[in-house]
């Protein structure tokens, strides 16, 4: 029974944890949507507040109303006291009698709407002032969620690419190489020409009898018979 006991509890404990990570892969979503929620709260808590406010105009106006009944039926039972009709005067101050039972209920209730609209109006003002604060933390958690994403793809992408960034460092250097090859034939080939250029134009020079004149056997031994004979 022991044993029982432990693997029910393990099996609570797991179905915890992947609740929690569910949570904790969901929490913005999840804020997201509490927040809706609250404002729709919000909306029907104004409606209410609008129905209330309401009734309390209503009964203001019913106040009023029987506030004037009373009034006027004051002035009658004045006139008939002046006119000596006291049974008349005594009839009319009991329709008084009848009417302000009622004002004083309308003034209750006029009170209590009053009351709860006030609460209502405070409750939506506290309410959305939170509401709004939710709202501005949302965005700044999102802005976190986002740069931690995108940090953390740059990461393990530099990780996991480590050896593709080497392979393309010899690549880039193999195309270096290969590049610093070609212009260093091609400015052989230029030096080759210009060699060529040079030895074109002493061979022309050398037919035509000018530039430096270059001894040899013949003009050596022509020069010593001549300083013999001298």
């Amino acid at each position: 029974m022991s044993l029982l006991k432990k693997i029910f509890t393990a099996v609570r404990g797991g179905a915890r944890e992947a609740g929690e990570a569910i949570v904790d892969a969901n929490s913005i979503r999840i804020l997201e949507q509490e927040i809706k929620d609250a404002e729709g709260h919000i909306a029907k808590a104004k409606q209410d507040l609008t129905s209330v406010m309401a009734k309390e105009m209503q009964a203001n106006r019913e106040i009023e109303s029987l506030k004037k009944q009373i009034g006027e039926y004051e002035g009658y039972t004045m006139d008939a006291l002046n006119k000596g009709d006291e049974a008349l005067a005594t009839e009319i101050a009991e329709k008084i009698a009848s009417i302000e039972p009622e004002l004083a209920m309308q003034e209750e209730t006029k009170i209590s709407f009053s009351a709860h609209a006030d609460r209502l109006r405070d409750l939506v003002k506290k309410t959305e002032r939170q509401l709004g604060e939710y709202k501005r933390q949302l965005t700044m958690v999102k802005t976190t969620d986002s740069v931690q994403k995108a940090t953390s793809a740059i990461s393990d992408n530099f990780t996991n690419s480590n050896s593709k960034m080497m392979s393309a460092t010899e690549s880039l250097e193999r195309i270096k190489k290969k590049q610093r090859d070609f212009d260093d034939k091609l400015k052989a080939a230029e030096i080759l020409d210009s060699e060529n250029a040079d030895t074109s134009l002493d061979a022309k020079m050398k037919q035509a009898g000018i530039g430096p004149k270059t001894s040899s056997a013949n003009s050596v031994l022509d020069r010593i018979k001549a300083k013999k004979g001298a």
